[in-house]
Parts: C-alpha cells; sequence; structure tokens
C-alpha cells in the first residue's frame, strides 16, 4: 500500500515536472521568435527540422545495424540494455543538471562564478588610511582582512598543518576527493565520523564566491530556496568551482587563497589579521604551535577560540585539545615526528594579543569625515566604492605627529577646564535660561529623545510609569568617560545619571590647516570618539561670537568703502530700530564689559579690542549687512547667511571648518584655499584612482589680506583679547634673540552670548588653528566671562598645541616664525595708527530673546546637538 502510494506520488510529480519543463520551453520558444524576428525564426524552425528529419533517417540505419548483430534471445539481453538505459539516463541526467547550475537557465540554480570571477577574485578586505607623513592611521572595515599576496610570506608549519588536518590527498586531487568520499560512506555504514570530505579546494571555493551565503534571487536561485535540495546545488557549484580552481591556479596559490579567505573568530579574517591578533607576529614567523592552534581555530571559531580559555586548566581547554589533535594529524601525514609531538603536546597555549578595532589609533572624527568625502566623491563620479570590502589606500592630508598634539592638547586643556566648570556648578545644574535659573525638566526632554526611551516605550506602550521606572531606578553598570582621570571608568548608574552625567560635560573642536594648500593637519572633533560620536569640526554649527567680525573689517577696507585700518568709529552706545514678523523692535548691542570709551577707535585697535558698538556701526552704517554676508560667503562659509544687524556680532552659526578655510586668506595673501583631506586613493592592488588637487581662488585683494592680518596680529601682540597666548609658559612661543617682540602670531578670539561658545583661530605662517569649546546645548555655560570666554576656554587649548609643536623636533617646519613687515611704500593706506595696551573682553552682547529673534528672521530655528549623552546597553 505505501509503495504504491510513493508510486502515486512519483508519478504526479514527474508528471507536474514535465508540464513545468514543457511550459518553460513554450515561453523559451516565444522569447526567442520576439527577438530573432519571424523570418530569423522560420529559418532557425526550418533548419530544426532538416536536423530532425536526418536524425530519422540515420536512426533507422542504426536499428538495422544493432539488430543483426545483437541477440535479444540472450538471458542477458534484458539485464544489460536495462542497465546501459539507466546509465545512461544518469549520465544525461547529470549533464542537464550541471547544464542547469552552470547557466542558471530560468534562474532556477542562482549564479555562477565568471571567468573573470575566478581569474580575478574580490576578495572583500579593509581599506587603510595613512598620514601626509606615511603613517597608517587606521582601517574601515566589515572585516578585518589584509591579504597576503606571496606564498613565501607564509610560514611552513602552517601549510603542513592545514593540509594534514583539513586535506591530505590536497597535492594528488584536482579539486574533488573521491577516495575521501568513499572514506565519508564507509564512517557512514559504521557509524562513526570520517568528516566531509572537502578538499582545501572545495573549502576556498566556498569562502571566496560565498555560495552559502548569497539571498539575493538572482544569486540563490528558485531551487535555491527548497530545504534539501539547497544544500545539493550548493554542493554541485563548490565541486564544480573547485575544479575550475585547480585549473586556474596552482596548488600553492590555492593555499595561499584559502589562508586569505578563512575566519579566524575575534573579526579576524584571513591569516594576516589572525597571527597578529592572537600572537602579535607575522604569517611567516609563526611556530608549529601557533599554527597548529589557528589551523585548529578554523572547525569552529567559538569552540576553539584560544583566547576563550585563558587562565583556565589545560583539562577545560578545548582550544589546547585542538591544537593537540592537529599536531597528532601532522605525525599522521609524515610532517612530524611521534618524540617532537610528544615534547610539544604538554605545553601551553601562550598568546600575545593584539586585537584590532576600526576605532584604534588616532583621529577618529576625521575618519568619520574621510569616508564622507570618499562616498560624495565615488556618487559624483558614477563610481561604486565599498570602504569596508575594497581594500583602498587612502593617503590623507594628515601629520600624525600634529595630530597626536592636537588630540593631547584638547584632552589636556579640556580636563581643566572641566574641572574649573564643576567647581562652578557645584551644587547646581548648569543647564539654566536666561535670567540664570534652572531649567525645569531638561533632563526628562533629553531622555525622551534617546533610543533607549524609545525602545522602552515600545516595550511598555500603555504603561508610561514603567518607562521612567526603567530610566530612573534601574541601575546598572556602565562604563562612563571619566572626569577624574584620564580615559574610562566603571560606574553604576540609571539611564537619567548617565544623562545627567554626560550633560554635564563641555565639549569641544579642534582643527589645523596649512593655509597655501589646504591641506588639513591635525582634526580633533571631540574629547572621545567612543563615547561622543558628534563631530565638532564640521558637523556642529555654533555662533562664531567676535572670530566673525574679521569678515566685517575685510568688507569695510576691501570692499567699496576702501577704509583704511586708522579710519575712526565712535565707540558709543548704538541702537538700531529693526522689524521682526511686522513688529518694529530695538536692537542696542553692547559691549562685554558693559562700559564705552565714548571716543573715535581706529578700527586696527577696535578689532584688537573686539569691540562691539564698533563693529554693528562698520556692519551697519559703512559696509551694510549684505556685503558683510557676501564677503563672508565668497571667503569661504557655506552656511547660509542672512544680512541681519547682528550678523558681523557673529549671530550666525557657523561651522569651525568653514571659519578656518575662510581665514586662510589671511595669511595666503587674499587668496582662499578650500580645506582638502584627502591626497589621493588607490585601489587594493596600488593602482590610483584619484589625485585631489587644492581648489584656490582669489577672494580679497593682496593689499587688503595684508592688513587684515596686520589687524588680527595686534589682537595677540599689542594688548589685544589674546595677548595671554603669549604670557607665562606661552613665552617660548616669542622669537628668538633680538627679534623676540616680532610678531608671529595672528588671530582671533570669539565669546557669543552668556558664554555658551569660546573660539579662537589663531594664525602662524605655515599654519592656521581653531578651537571651539561649549556645552551640547547653548543654555550650558559658564556665568562670568572670567571663566567663559573664548579667551579662557579655546584659546589655552590652542597655547598647548603649539608650545607643543614648538618643542617637537622633528616639527621644526612649524615652528613661528614673524611675518613679514608691511612697507609704507608698498602699501598705500594707513596702518600705523598706534594703539593702547587696555584689554577688552570679547563677548558677543546680545541677549538670548534677541538672538532668537535674530534666528526667526533668518528661518532656521535653533538646535541642539545630543548625540553625546549616552544610554545603557
Amino acid at each position: 500500500m505505501m509503495f504504491q502510494k510513493i508510486q502515486q506520488i512519483y508519478s504526479l510529480g514527474k508528471s507536474k515536472l514535465t508540464q513545468g519543463i514543457l511550459f518553460l520551453l513554450g515561453l523559451l520558444l516565444l522569447g526567442t521568435q520576439k527577438v530573432l524576428g519571424q523570418k530569423l525564426y522560420g529559418r532557425l524552425e526550418g533548419a530544426c527540422q532538416q536536423a530532425f528529419a536526418f536524425y530519422l533517417g540515420k536512426r533507422d540505419q542504426v536499428q538495422a545495424y544493432y539488430d543483426a548483430r545483437v541477440d535479444k534471445n540472450s538471458p542477458y539481453y534484458k539485464p544489460i540494455v536495462r542497465i546501459w538505459r539507466i546509465a545512461g539516463k544518469t549520465l544525461l541526467y547529470a549533464l542537464v543538471y550541471l547544464f542547469v547550475i552552470e547557466t542558471n537557465i530560468f534562474w532556477l540554480t542562482g549564479q555562477m562564478p565568471s571567468v573573470d570571477d575566478l581569474q580575478n577574485p574580490k576578495l572583500s578586505q579593509a581599506s587603510e588610511i595613512y598620514s601626509a607623513d606615511g603613517v597608517l592611521l587606521g582601517k574601515y572595515f566589515a572585516e578585518n582582512r589584509t591579504p597576503i599576496r606571496d606564498y613565501k610570506l607564509i610560514s611552513p608549519y602552517l601549510v603542513k598543518a592545514l593540509v594534514a588536518t583539513e586535506d591530505a590527498r590536497f597535492y594528488e586531487h584536482t579539486g574533488i576527493d573521491f577516495q575521501a568520499w568513499a572514506g565519508v560512506a564507509v564512517g557512514i555504514v559504521k557509524g562513526g565520523d570520517r568528516g566531509g570530505g572537502s578538499t582545501i579546494s572545495q573549502q576556498l571555493a566556498k569562502n571566496l564566491f560565498k555560495t552559502r551565503t548569497k539571498k539575493s534571487f538572482t544569486k540563490t536561485g528558485l531551487f535555491g530556496y527548497i530545504p534539501g535540495l539547497n544544500k545539493l546545488i550548493y554542493k554541485t557549484k563548490e565541486w564544480v568551482t573547485a575544479i575550475k580552481l585547480e585549473r586556474f591556479y596552482t596548488k600553492d596559490e590555492i593555499i595561499l587563497w584559502y589562508l586569505n579567505t578563512v575566519d579566524y573568530g575575534n573579526n579576524a579574517y584571513g591569516i594576516k589579521v589572525a597571527a597578529k591578533t592572537y600572537f602579535n607576529t607575522s604569517p611567516d614567523s609563526l611556530n608549529i604551535q601557533e599554527a597548529a592552534i589557528l589551523v585548529g581555530l578554523q572547525k569552529a571559531t567559538t569552540t576553539y577560540n584560544p583566547k576563550r580559555y585563558d587562565g583556565k586548566p589545560l583539562a577545560e581547554n578545548k582550544a589546547w585539545k585542538r591544537r593537540n589533535v592537529v599536531l597528532s594529524q601532522m605525525v599522521k601525514a609524515g610532517y612530524l615526528k611521534q618524540s617532537a609531538y610528544d615534547s610539544l603536546s604538554p605545553l601551553p597555549i601562550v598568546l600575545h594579543e593584539n586585537e584590532e578595532s576600526p576605532y584604534d589609533g588616532t583621529g577618529n572624527y576625521f575618519k568619520v569625515a574621510v569616508a564622507k568625502e570618499i562616498q560624495e566623491w565615488a556618487k559624483k563620479n558614477d563610481m561604486e566604492v565599498d570602504l569596508y570590502r575594497d581594500g583602498l589606500k587612502i593617503m590623507t592630508t594628515i601629520d600624525s605627529r600634529l595630530q597626536l598634539h592636537a588630540e593631547n592638547a584638547l584632552e589636556e586643556g579640556m580636563r581643566s577646564t572641566q574641572k574649573s566648570f564643576d567647581n562652578h556648578w557645584t551644587g547646581q545644574s548648569p543647564w539654566v535660561d536666561e535670567t540664570g535659573k534652572e531649567i525645569p525638566g531638561f533632563i526628562d526632554s533629553v531622555a525622551k529623545r534617546t533610543e533607549y526611551y524609545k525602545a522602552l516605550v515600545r516595550r511598555y506602550p500603555n504603561n508610561p510609569d514603567s518607562v521612567w521606572y526603567q530610566m530612573k531606578h534601574v541601575k546598572r553598570k556602565m562604563w562612563v568617560y571619566s572626569r577624574n582621570t584620564l580615559g574610562e571608568e566603571e560606574q553604576t548608574m540609571s539611564a537619567i545619571d548617565s544623562i545627567n552625567y554626560y550633560k554635564r560635560f563641555l565639549q569641544a573642536g579642534m582643527m589645523t590647516m596649512d593655509p597655501y594648500t589646504g591641506h588639513i593637519k591635525a582634526w580633533v572633533g571631540g574629547l572621545d570618539f567612543k563615547y561622543f560620536k558628534y563631530d565638532h569640526v564640521k558637523q556642529s554649527k555654533r555662533q562664531a561670537g567676535s572670530t566673525f567680525k574679521p569678515f566685517v573689517y575685510t568688507a569695510a577696507i576691501d570692499g567699496p568703502r576702501n577704509l583704511s585700518p586708522c579710519f575712526t568709529v565712535e565707540d558709543s552706545p548704538y541702537s538700531l530700530e529693526i522689524e521682526e514678523n511686522g513688529e518694529k523692535k530695538i536692537w542696542s548691542p553692547h559691549n562685554a564689559d558693559g562700559t564705552f570709551s565714548y571716543s573715535l577707535m581706529p578700527l586696527k585697535r577696535a578689532l584688537a579690542k573686539s569691540v562691539n558698538t564698533v563693529t554693528a556701526r562698520l556692519t551697519n552704517e559703512f559696509v551694510g549687512p549684505d556685503t558683510v554676508a557676501l564677503y563672508a560667503k565668497n571667503m569661504g562659509i557655506k552656511s547660509p547667511l542672512k544680512p541681519v544687524a547682528s550678523i558681523g556680532l557673529g549671530s550666525i552659526d557657523v561651522s569651525l571648518y568653514e571659519m578656518i578655510g575662510a581665514y586662510s586668506a589671511f595669511v595666503n595673501e587674499g587668496i582662499h584655499v578650500e580645506p582638502m583631506i584627502i591626497s589621493e586613493i588607490k585601489d587594493q592592488n596600488g593602482k590610483v584612482l584619484v589625485n585631489f588637487e587644492p581648489e584656490t581662488k582669489r577672494v580679497i585683494k593682496k593689499e587688503s589680506a595684508q592688513l587684515m592680518r596686520y589687524m588680527l596680529e595686534g589682537v595677540i601682540h599689542e594688548g589685544g583679547t589674546a595677548s595671554s597666548l603669549l604670557w607665562g609658559d606661552g613665552a617660548i612661543l616669542l622669537p628668538e634673540g633680538n627679534n623676540r617682540y616680532a610678531h608671529n602670531f595672528a588671530g582671533k578670539t570669539g565669546t557669543t552670548s552668556n558664554h555658551s561658545d569660546g573660539w579662537f583661530i589663531g594664525m602662524t605662517q605655515n599654519l592656521i588653528s581653531g578651537v571651539w569649546v561649549g556645552g551640547d546645548d547653548r543654555s550650558i555655560h559658564f556665568r562670568s566671562g572670567a571663566l567663559g570666554e573664548g579667551s579662557k576656554t579655546a584659546m589655552p587649548i590652542y597655547k598647548r598645541f603649539m608650545i607643543k609643536v614648538v618643542k617637537d623636533p622633528l616639527l621644526a617646519m612649524y615652528k613661528p616664525t614673524p611675518f613679514d613687515k608691511l612697507d609704507k611704500r608698498i602699501v598705500k593706506k594707513d596702518f600705523d595708527c598706534g594703539g593702547g595696551t587696555s584689554i577688552l573682553p570679547d563677548s558677543l552682547q546680545v541677549s538670548d530673546s534677541e538672538l532668537d529673534s535674530l534666528n526667526a528672521l533668518m528661518g532656521e530655528p535653533e538646535t541642539q546637538a545630543d548625540s553625546s549623552t549616552s544610554s545603557p546597553n
């Protein structure tokens, strides 16, 4: 009964399959007719009919010849014929099956590697980032892999261990080991385990072309989704591909390719990375025990991972036992003497770990910027680029030494500033409104924007109390960025505790650039990329405060008014009627110290002292906000610039990246150079894909640039707001010898309302560097200028950086040298107008409500960066 039922199912399945094949053939013929056209299709059909008639004629002759020579009455006739029919059908079915596999006809079995794929395999490998001075700065990888190109760079122990363990007859077969298959069959019959019979070539096919992991329909095929049948299909693909690989490559090359493709656990792909990860060595230096461990690890990267058993007794160490199995296989294959095995097998595993992470090395903020630049370049040029798999070699403009000094200077400076900030707000919350009162519900509002809170809302959709209980009362251990020591420390916190902790941090960004080439030499986007992903160099945009004033003075000197540095403007109370949403209001900026000199002040002195009233008058009565916006835009500011009354006082949000690029014209004699971070990109074979050249354009006259640089020298050397740069330990930055008091720095400090943002941009003959310091939210700030001005928060970081540069003998080329003095015979405008030594604060004195009004005029509501808040995992 059961047999009859099986026969019925078989007959039904065979009938359905035949119908399906006939239907597909019909479609194929119809498609052929459409493609060829009726005329060509008719000729093809006629040729096929002639061929069939020829076949019928010859068939009768063959049948007559067969009947004359074969005894059909013999008792052996029918069994022999049956065997031949079975063999013939089997061969036919096999050929048809292989044809379907090879051609993927009707998308039944999925794609096979092409000849080009086999001859030029694309191996996923990490892209590497290099500094301008040749230092490997880091990698981008999904699979951390750096392939070896030379077989001679592999330890012979590794090859012997691999062959002995994975494929003892590797040098005898041609891709498929039929003898091993027989061993597997015997093992199955006896109930034992003789392995899977896969050769190294088959495993290479699996690893290299991902035969078992392709998921798209075109790559997997219709039959690839059928359980059981899909296993036969991908096995067949591996067999066919293995045979092809044996045709294209030598045995040594197959070994090399295989070792480059293997996953060794701990995000180590390929033997080069694995040797470094576990033993901090190169593949050619692996000893016999280390080679055996890495070969044994391939069977199960978790079970046999030696790091898992570090410090545990040998009896529990599966990695140690697996290593000895590999060594015993080497003995069996004749690669190792029994006496050597006896002496090696008791030895424990000794690791020298050196695990790589995408965040290793310096400059993780600029690595993100580099990735974005490459993506934009690829999109612009209609190229497909995968940084994490294509193995690109990216040459950046970064100087690894300047980068390290910048990172250290920012960390040291912010440790000091953060300590002052915490002491300043002891027992109080630093998020306050314009009147100095704590903003109610501030932390809860921030918490609602976190992913952790949103996940809890999804988990408890109808129970907000449970959400807040989890947020406020469920505590867990977590690693946090430390306030007290370098690096991180472990603390026990709730989610709200974590947000409260991180919101009390001040943030910072720093960038250094060559003003002539645009090459960015250092890029520090924040305190620590692991904990604060938000980049304060290019991603963040904040009010520039007084660092925006040089654009006003440039417009005055270079623009239609053609003023000189000695042109005078009165420092006295100033008011201007502005209109907002149809309502007229009075805007009255103040100087930072709240006083006025009531005197006519030269532009040179007003810029050095950062006098707000002079800048406001110059903007609105002499130059015009439109002209200021035009000059700022031409000089490199790409953020939206609306010509509002307060534009000259820096009420517009801009990035540090833009500001440093715009300042380049002051040093580069009026020529703006666009900041650039990538100089060259090569593919994994070393072929240059693109070279990037500086983008330059003249934005102001040469004389105007010289005058502006001269005026900005006064900010530091003539008692301006940044004169403290050269005080105390900053004296090392002064020129040497008789030239000690020559001007070798120029710059500008900047502070916004309520001391929310502190800025400093400093310039030497060959470097422009900028620093920004502030809270994630504008409501988080110091309460006094004595602590919160740019000269107290941002400039000390620049000072630390330049001291490190001057003390580094390898960076002698960046040591500040005096600027060229202006020659009265060449510079026609009057610039020697004397000056005083009193110092005024440089704050942008505009109230929060006034700034809100100005922002409303611009149509750009203030945004807050909350990316640095941390949620528990």
